[in-house]
């Protein structure tokens, strides 16, 4: 039997970290979520994936735009996709600013036709949507936010949360050594 927490029914799919990454069911498309933190490892990770899936960085400043370019992305590979989006989250640890990125790009594609998602899925969407005006609040009192905060760095827990403040998806592209 497949492990059901490789989401394999399920277009949409959602997990946590590293270990997420390898238990979800491959995709040809993966979203890597981080929204205060660094994503890149996890991105690299995510890139080197058997199935030469195509990745993009999810955040809540670009969450339209992500969702978009999944949807752009999925019609240009034609037929049915997997989408799965991994949470950088905090050391792959549960991250609040990381799963309403998630409800918010699942949001997204959800509004573009695409919504056979994981009740992971549903739950972060169905969590996001109305706690939308209240983003940078949430993500300041998040775990991360305040560290941010402590650091001297408060406004950029702020920033963090402006939803759809930036127009264009970031994909990742790991350049090839000579």
């Amino acid at each position: 039997m497949t492990d059901p927490r490789s989401q394999s029914t399920y277009q949409i799919r959602l997990a946590w970290g590293a270990e997420g990454l390898a238990r979800l069911a491959p995709a040809g498309i993966i979203v890597v979520i981080d929204v205060i933190g660094s994503p890149e490892k996890l991105a690299a990770d995510a890139v080197e994936q058997p199935n030469d899936p195509t990745v993009f960085l999810g955040t809540l400043r670009n969450a339209t735009a992500t969702a978009q370019a999944v949807y752009d992305e999925h019609l240009a590979r034609g037929g049915r996709n997997a989408i799965n989006l991994v949470l950088v989250g905090d050391d792959g640890a549960f991250a609040v600013e990381d799963y309403l990125a998630a409800g918010a790009i699942a949001d997204g594609l959800s509004a573009r036709g695409l919504d056979h998602s994981s009740p992971d899925v549903a739950v972060a969407t169905e969590g996001f949507r109305p706690l939308t005006r209240a983003l940078k609040h949430l993500v300041s009192a998040s775990a991360a936010g305040l560290a941010l905060t402590a650091e001297g760095k408060g406004p950029d827990a702020r920033t963090a949360a402006e939803l759809d403040a930036e127009a264009e998806p970031t994909r990742v592209i790991i350049a090839e050594e000579d």
